[in-house]
């Protein structure tokens, strides 16, 4: 299972205020209806931070809900996905279970629900409402669970507005002072490399201990491969550890660790970390998430910087994000499609977009920020290009921390070797079992 990522330190302390906002959030939005509203209530839960793009956005949409619904109640409760992944299966099983709520993307997660019957097919409403033309094949993929509830099936059971995936964020200002040109494909990403190691600069911020550091194991099996070698990977259980595409990824990263491209000391960095050591100027590139751009428009202010889909590769980590998903025992299942519609709007995707993230479905002429533009119009050429191959650690459940186990081996010095059979072991327990 992928763990939540979770964007800025801002994000960090609203989980941890989640428990005290719950209460003072339902209490002021639960006063947003009509009144008696003819006993109807709409509870909504989602755990994006309220002042970050997702969190700005679905406050918006609820504002615009309550305007389209003036007879209704709406009862929102923010939750930490903590709350939600150990609670989630007790509390849709019973009458607690809220009409709407925002859940993890995965075969662990939402996969695992579908299967416990415990959230409502909506593969006849997504056609109905046209969110499957709007999402397409592609970023639909992590929408739609087989009877099993694995991932890519026929059914959908949750509806993602907003797309994530892995690119190069770079500091202008130190590939000016070098005089290094910003790379535009593998060769000249490695020729900026070796220059800032020649020049003593540390080149690569890093995380051993989060899901940085496998993202670039990954990344680089990507700089070989195709689609049709990510599909076996993530849906068929066929992959060969000891291939081309894996082995050049273990011996690339060892040699990169050896040559000094990643700083000694980041194996136990968490991701909070590199970022902090990328906005000191630490470091002159980093290569993460679209999910860390907002904290980082914010905290930037003594460089100029840019960020572009990673340029040695047609495919990059990366997919739709987490999903829209309506128990079985919602209440208010009609109620439910409306919201989703609502965030699936122009005015509601554009608001997604210029607040940082990455919207499924925006024009980029209405997004404000040139940087913000350039993300977006980036991850649309992945989409549009089938370039978009989930992440490493989606085939099997549990296979997060054997990746980021085997990265921070690799990184303390094992042989590539050994971080492939350390990989391998799980996934052909996996394949045997899909037979």
């Amino acid at each position: 299972m992928t763990l939540p990522r979770i964007p800025t330190r801002r994000s960090v302390r609203a989980a941890l205020a989640a428990a005290a906002a719950t209460l003072s959030l339902l209490a002021a939005s639960g006063c947003g209806g009509s009144g008696d509203g003819g006993g109807q209530t709409f509870t909504i839960w989602h755990y994006e931070d309220p002042e970050g793009a997702l969190g700005t956005a679905w406050q918006a949409a609820i504002e615009e809900f309550e305007r389209t619904h003036p007879d209704v109640t709406v009862e929102f409760e923010l939750r930490t996905f903590d709350q939600m992944q150990q609670t989630s299966g007790m509390v849709l099983n019973s009458d607690e279970a809220p009409d709407l709520m925002e859940y993890n993307k995965g075969n662990a997660t939402a996969g695992l629900l579908s299967s416990q019957g415990l959230l409502t097919d909506l593969t006849e409403v997504a056609q109905e409402r046209g969110w499957a033309d709007m999402l397409g094949e592609n970023l639909s993929t992590a929408a739609r669970y087989d009877d099993s509830g694995r991932m890519g099936g026929d059914r959908w059971y949750g509806i993602p507005n907003y797309g994530e995936y892995v690119l190069m964020y770079y500091n202008q200002d130190m590939f000016e002072e070098y005089g290094i040109e910003v790379p535009t494909d593998q060769a000249s990403f490695e020729t900026a490399l070796r220059r800032f190691a020649d020049e003593g600069v540390t080149p690569i911020a890093n995380a051993g201990n989060d899901h940085p550091a496998q993202h670039w194991l990954y990344l680089l099996a990507l700089t070989q491969a195709d689609q049709e070698w990510v599909e076996n990977y993530q849906f068929r259980g066929e992959t060969d550890f000891g291939g081309p595409e894996w082995t050049y990824a273990a011996e690339t990263y060892r040699e990169w660790l050896d040559r000094g491209y990643f700083a000694e000391d980041s194996v136990g960095l968490v991701g909070n970390d590199m970022t902090e050591s990328f906005v000191a100027g630490e470091h002159p590139i980093m290569v993460g998430g679209n999910w860390w751009y907002g904290g980082l428009a914010d905290d930037i202010r003594d460089f100029e910087w840019g960020a572009l889909p990673y340029p040695g590769s047609e495919l990059a980590p990366g997919s739709a994000g987490n999903l829209w998903v309506v128990p079985a025992r919602s209440q208010q299942q009609e109620l439910a499609y409306d919201f989703i519609d609502i965030t699936m709007s122009p005015e509601i995707q554009a608001l997604l977009g210029n607040e940082g993230s990455v919207p499924v479905s925006v024009d980029p002429a209405d997004i404000e920020d040139e940087r913000a533009r350039d993300v977006i119009t980036g991850f649309q050429s992945l989409e549009e290009n089938n370039g978009l191959a989930l992440y490493a650690d989606w085939p099997i459940a549990g296979y997060y921390d054997t990746y980021v186990a085997a990265v921070q081996n690799l990184m303390n010095g094992a042989r590539p070797e050994d971080l492939l059979d350390e990989i391998a072991g799980p996934y052909e327990e996996f394949a045997a079992s899909l037979g």
